[in-house]
């Protein structure tokens, strides 16, 4: 697999864009040996993991919490939060994962790469129809991905349009056709590839590149080659209503918040799925083979856990096409966090124990919120 090798300003970024697993990586997720056994249901380690997600729901302090953990594929959920209860239990509705929707886009991108449809490397103008040549260093689908494209967090012209709905639902008002010409219009800030800059419009820019490749609408693209085969039935990316989604709250967790409407950044941020689903999705990073339904599709499971791209002082904060990737002792671990104007998201999984974690609540960031690092210490822990 080829892709771009631009060189780097030091301390900035190093990508390694796929191919062969890199050296440190990890080796492939293997079934518990039989002959060491599983704890059972009802022993210490099962007491012990559900005290801690107890502790975890009741510190975060939202209308609606969800805790879900997976073991070897042995699943422990746990809920509760301060609104009344409602007609479907708090594990069954949908919720909003904000930013950690972004790795189902870097899956899809890893296996639209896998089929051959992709290589990585196309300049997104030249995809998205510009009307003249991208120039020597042209933005392409890895910069894009990566975050080292250049473009900002949010696309030119944004504030401008988002503010009147600052508080309700700022990206509606920006929508597919604006995020493109933008991006059409606008040179980015450095020369792609050499910093990195954690960005909502690149991944958008993304979503649309990816469409306009293979002639699909996003939302029909997501679902045919990432949702469906991992049978990620209640997983979509828009709201059905009260009775289906978990409604967002403010900051008091006590006001209510519309749905998200991601507008034109729907490969940003648009996914809202339920805790089983989510947990689906890790548990499949966790061992491809058993929940992919084509070669093409565990290829890409494994492919988002390589490592590509390294930036920071002495390169230490590691990251794959789809996951943030910090050390443990016993192995890596793999995670993206999210927030959406009422609610909040944390998804990760580590290779080394078998074990995959999603967290859901909804009560929007606070200073010193206590949900995502509380979420990240039970992985880590794990």
């Amino acid at each position: 697999m080829t892709g771009p090798r631009s060189p780097l300003v030091p301390g900035s970024a190093r990508p390694l864009w796929p191919g062969e697993p890199s050296a440190g990586e990890e080796a492939p997720a293997t079934a518990p040996d039989p002959a060491k056994g599983v704890p059972c249901a009802h022993g210490p380690a099962e007491r012990s993991l559900a005290r801690r997600l107890a502790e975890a729901v009741e510190a975060a302090d939202a209308p609606d919490v969800v805790l879900a953990v997976s073991r070897h594929g042995r699943r422990t959920v746990m809920s509760g939060g301060t609104a009344a209860r409602r007609p479907l239990p708090r594990e069954a509705l949908r919720y909003e994962v904000g930013s950690a929707g972004k790795t189902f886009t870097g899956l899809l991108l890893a296996r639209l790469i896998h089929r051959g449809v992709l290589t990585g490397g196309e300049p997104a103008a030249v995809l998205l129809g510009a009307p003249r040549p991208p120039g020597a260093h042209p933005v392409t689908l890895a910069h894009l991905i990566t975050h080292t494209s250049g473009l900002p967090a949010l696309p030119p012209g944004f504030l401008r349009r988002a503010l009147p709905a600052w508080r309700t639902n700022p990206y509606a008002r920006f929508p597919a056709e604006q995020v493109v010409r933008a991006f059409l219009s606008h040179r980015p800030r450095h020369r792609p590839g050499t910093r990195w800059c954690y960005s909502n419009y690149g991944v958008a820019v993304l979503g649309h590149a990816l469409a306009a490749a293979t002639g699909t609408p996003w939302e029909t693209l997501l679902t045919d080659q990432v949702l469906d085969p991992l049978g990620l039935t209640g997983t979509t990316l828009h709201a059905d209503g009260p009775g289906a989604d978990a409604p967002g709250h403010t900051k008091d967790g006590r006001t209510p918040v519309p749905a998200f409407d991601a507008g034109g950044f729907q490969a940003a941020g648009a996914v809202r799925a339920t805790p089983g689903d989510l947990l689906a999705f890790l548990e499949a990073h966790l061992d491809p083979a058993a929940a992919a339904t084509s070669p093409t599709l565990a290829a890409a499971l494994r492919a988002v856990r390589r490592p590509v791209l390294r930036r920071g002082l002495t390169h230490r904060h590691v990251h794959t096409i789809a996951w943030f990737r910090h050390p443990t002792d016993g192995g890596p671990m793999y995670f993206h966090s999210g927030a959406t104007l009422g609610q909040q998201a944390f998804l990760g999984f580590r290779p080394d124990t078998g074990t995959a974690l999603a967290a859901v609540c909804t009560r929007r960031f606070r200073a010193h919120d206590p949900f995502v690092a509380g979420a990240y210490r039970l992985l880590a822990e794990a």
